[in-house]
C-alpha cells in the first residue's frame, strides 16, 4: 500500500543529496548514451506507416464482415504506437533540432493520433517536474478515480458507490480513455488563452477526429463501423492509458512542502514494468519509467542501456529501485485505489516515507533486488 507521507514525519533534505544526479549523469555522458538516435526512430516511423497502410488495406478490402472488429483493434494498438511515437519527439528525443521535434510531434500527434500536443505538452512537463505531488501533478488529481487519500470524503451517490469499488473499475474506465483525449484536444485549443500554432493544430485534430470515423462508417455502414470505432476506441485506450498508469500510480506520493532532490523525486515515485524487449515495443519505452523520468531526453532506444548504471547506482546511495511485471504491477494499483475509495490511509506505510526516515521497506514494498 502506498500513502501519502506526512511533511513532519520527514527529517530528509534535498540538500544533502544534491550532487547525486550530477554524479549520475556524468556516468550516463561518459557511456555515450545520451545522443540522438535518429535512425531508429525513422525506422520506428517506416515500420508504423507500412503497419497503418496495411491496416488500410484490410478496412477497405474485407467488406461487410465482423472480422473487421480485429481490424478495429489492429487500428487501436496502431494509434498507440505513434502516440509514443510523439510523446518521445515532444520530449526532444528523436532529432538534435528542436523545431524539427516540434513539427515532428504536432504532426503525429495532431493529425495521427487525434490529441492536441500543445496541451499534452503542457500537462505532461508539469507531470515530469513534479511526479505524484500532490497540487501540482495532474495525472493524480481527483476525478472519476481517486489517487490521494482523503480526496473522496464527501462522495455520496453513485460517485461514492464508486468510489469505495475504484480500484476494480480501472481497467474498463481506461476504455474511455480515447475519449477523454479526444475532448481534452478539441476543447483546450479552444478555451486555452495562448496556444502556439493553434489553428493549424485544431485543423489537423478535426481531420483526423471527423475523417478517420467518416472513413470507417462509409466503408461498413453505421451498425458496423459505430461497432468498429467502440472497439477501436477502447483498445486505443486501455493500451494508451494502460502504458502510462503501470508507472506512478500506487507509488509514493509526495506532499506539497516537502523538499526531495530531482533524482530521488523521480526514481522513488516511478516503477519500471520488466518483460523485455517485447514489453520494451508494448510500452514505447515507457516500461523502463525510471529512467525515462531520470533522463527525458534520452531516445527510448538507450533506456535498457542506461538502466543498469541507474540501478547500481541506487544501490550505491540506498535508494529502492521499484521493478516488477506488469501483472504484479496492476494487483498493486487496484489494491491501492480500493484502499484509497474505502479511506485507507496509513502514513507510515509508504515507500517514500522508508527512504526519508532510513528505514528499509517492507518485502510487500520493495522492487526487484538491487545489484550489490
Amino acid at each position: 500500500m502506498t500513502t501519502t507521507v506526512e511533511p513532519s514525519t520527514a527529517t530528509y533534505r534535498a540538500a544533502d543529496h544534491t550532487r547525486d544526479y550530477f554524479e549520475l549523469s556524468e556516468r550516463v555522458k561518459a557511456a555515450g548514451l545520451m545522443g540522438r538516435n535518429v535512425r531508429s526512430y525513422m525506422v520506428r516511423t517506416v515500420v508504423l506507416a507500412v503497419l497503418f497502410a496495411g491496416a488500410f488495406a484490410l478496412l477497405l478490402t474485407l467488406g461487410s464482415t465482423w472480422w473487421q472488429l480485429a481490424v478495429a483493434v489492429l487500428f487501436g494498438v496502431l494509434f498507440t504506437q505513434a502516440a509514443f511515437l510523439g510523446h518521445d519527439a515532444a520530449h526532444q528525443q528523436v532529432f538534435a533540432n528542436g523545431r524539427r521535434n516540434e513539427w515532428f510531434s504536432r504532426i503525429i500527434g495532431n493529425l495521427v493520433v487525434g490529441l492536441s500536443i500543445a496541451w499534452w505538452n503542457r500537462k505532461h512537463n508539469k507531470h515530469h517536474a513534479h511526479p505524484n505531488t500532490i497540487g501540482r501533478d495532474g495525472d493524480i488529481a481527483p476525478g472519476w478515480l481517486v489517487f490521494i487519500p482523503g480526496d473522496a470524503q464527501d462522495r455520496t451517490g453513485f460517485m461514492g458507490w464508486l468510489l469505495r469499488r475504484q480500484g476494480y473499475a480501472f481497467v474498463p474506465l481506461l476504455s474511455l480513455f480515447a475519449f477523454v483525449l479526444h475532448y481534452e484536444a478539441i476543447a483546450s485549443l479552444l478555451r486555452q488563452k495562448k496556444v502556439k500554432h493553434r489553428a493549424f493544430e485544431l485543423a489537423l485534430v478535426l481531420i483526423r477526429i471527423i475523417g478517420f470515423p467518416a472513413i470507417v462508417i462509409s466503408v461498413l455502414g453505421p451498425g458496423l463501423g459505430a461497432a468498429f470505432l467502440g472497439v477501436q476506441l477502447a483498445v486505443f485506450g486501455i493500451t494508451m492509458g494502460g502504458s502510462f498508469a503501470p508507472n506512478h500510480k500506487g507509488m509514493a506520493l509526495i506532499p506539497q512542502g516537502i523538499e526531495v532532490d530531482f533524482l530521488r523525486r523521480q526514481v522513488l515515485t516511478s516503477r519500471n514494468i520488466t518483460g523485455g524487449r517485447l514489453m520494451n515495443i508494448a510500452m514505447g519505452g515507457l516500461d523502463l519509467q525510471i529512467e525515462h523520468h531520470l533522463f527525458p531526453r534520452m531516445p527510448s532506444a538507450n533506456l535498457r542501456k542506461v538502466r543498469p548504471i541507474v540501478k547500481e547506482f541506487c544501490a550505491e546511495r540506498g535508494i529502492v529501485y521499484t521493478e516488477t511485471n506488469l501483472i504484479s504491477s496492476y494487483k498493486v494499483i487496484i489494491s491501492y485505489l480500493n484502499k484509497v475509495g474505502l479511506g485507507y490511509a496509513d502514513p507510515f506505510d509508504c515507500p517514500l516515507a522508508s527512504q526519508l526516515r532510513g528505514a528499509p521497506l517492507p518485502a510487500s514494498q520493495r522492487g526487484a533486488p538491487l545489484p550489490s
